[in-house]
């Protein structure tokens, strides 16, 4: 169904796909960029030129891999919350909170009523598009995700703020699809942290992306799927893009229990870990994913985000990935 659905927007991908989770390591160079530019040292100008000789460095980085479907790298954004509440009406951003780690970030604090007023990824699709033939994901954080990582000072209930951030969302992925994006990932790492909100994350997904011409994915990690799995396949997505490879493919038992019901994106390799797996681990990994889920339905990517990789390591772990595919695309045929 999801194939005939890719065909009708004009998209014709392999079998087995390759994509990444969207973020990737910053070089250097804009790391102290970005930090200049905090302290007012350099213009937004000098910035955004580093942003895009960036962005265009993963893009080609990407097709000389061999990849499938690309991702702009996210360069131009830090934190995945905060990024969104500074770009709309209605927030104020807090102070410093641990996300993980050693990973921080800076809390937003919705104080009125939420507003879209432009588009706000937009103009990085269209750049990152325009140098490639390959489709390049259009990237968002979903509505239950941003409600849960802000404070509310404004809205009566979580019910209220989720679904008045679903509302304005949803203008970014109509602007999105205006600009040419088909395939469009929404990330909603939260989806799992309060099992008896999973209808409010459904109600709230299904006002993103009701009615609208795209393949839609949801991206989620690092959760305990366990408590909402088979119910979270309700949700009006055509694609789960999960976390497998970090928790030893510990959900594939779920999916034998339950049919995997829609498109998966199967994280093969592991981003929180230095160690760069070997092809014939990461071709193992993809045998035991399609013990659960056809080949047809079946896409190939890193567990998250590699952002927290360096430049050399998050390359190293798509070769990998690519040459693997390779090898059952091979097998396959």
């Amino acid at each position: 169904m999801s194939r005939e659905k890719l065909r009708a927007l004009g998209l014709d991908l392999p079998l087995l796909p390759t994509t990444s989770v969207g973020s990737f390591p910053k070089p250097n160079e804009l790391q102290q960029a970005r930090t200049r530019w905090a302290r007012g040292l350099i213009s937004r100008d000098e910035l955004e030129r580093l942003e895009r000789r960036a962005t265009e460095f993963w893009i080609r980085t990407q097709e000389e891999l061999g990849m499938d479907v690309l991702v702009d790298g996210e360069q131009y954004r830090g934190d995945m919350v905060t990024y969104f509440a500074e770009n709309m009406r209605g927030f104020e951003i807090g102070g410093l909170v641990r996300s993980y780690g050693n990973r921080y970030y800076r809390k937003p604090i919705i104080v009125s009523e939420v507003r879209w007023e432009r588009p706000i990824t937009v103009f990085w699709w269209r750049f990152a598009q325009s140098l490639t033939a390959k489709p390049v994901k259009g990237m968002l954080t979903g509505p239950y995700t941003v409600m849960d990582w802000c404070f509310n000072e404004y809205y009566p209930d979580r019910r209220a703020t989720c679904l008045a951030l679903a509302r304005e969302i949803r203008k970014e992925v109509e602007a999105l699809i205006e600009a040419g994006a088909r395939i469009i990932q929404i990330d909603e790492p939260a989806l799992s942290v309060r099992p008896q909100e999973l209808p409010l994350a459904r109600e709230a997904l299904q006002i993103v992306t009701d009615g609208l011409p795209a393949y839609f994915i949801s991206h989620a990690c690092y959760g305990a799927f366990e408590k909402i799995y088979p119910e979270m396949l309700t949700l009006p997505v055509d694609n789960f893009d999960l976390e497998m490879s970090n928790s030893n493919l510990d959900l594939l038992e779920h999916f034998k229990r339950s049919p995997f019901t829609k498109d998966l994106s199967f994280g093969v390799v592991d981003v929180h870990s230095h160690v760069i797996e070997d092809v014939e681990t990461v071709v193992a990994r993809i045998r035991q994913g399609l013990e659960v889920v056809p080949a047809e339905a079946l896409w190939i990517d890193p567990d998250c985000g590699l952002k927290t990789r360096t430049v050399e390591e998050a390359i190293a772990k798509l070769r990998v990935i690519v040459e693997a595919v390779g090898r059952m695309r091979a097998a396959i045929a």
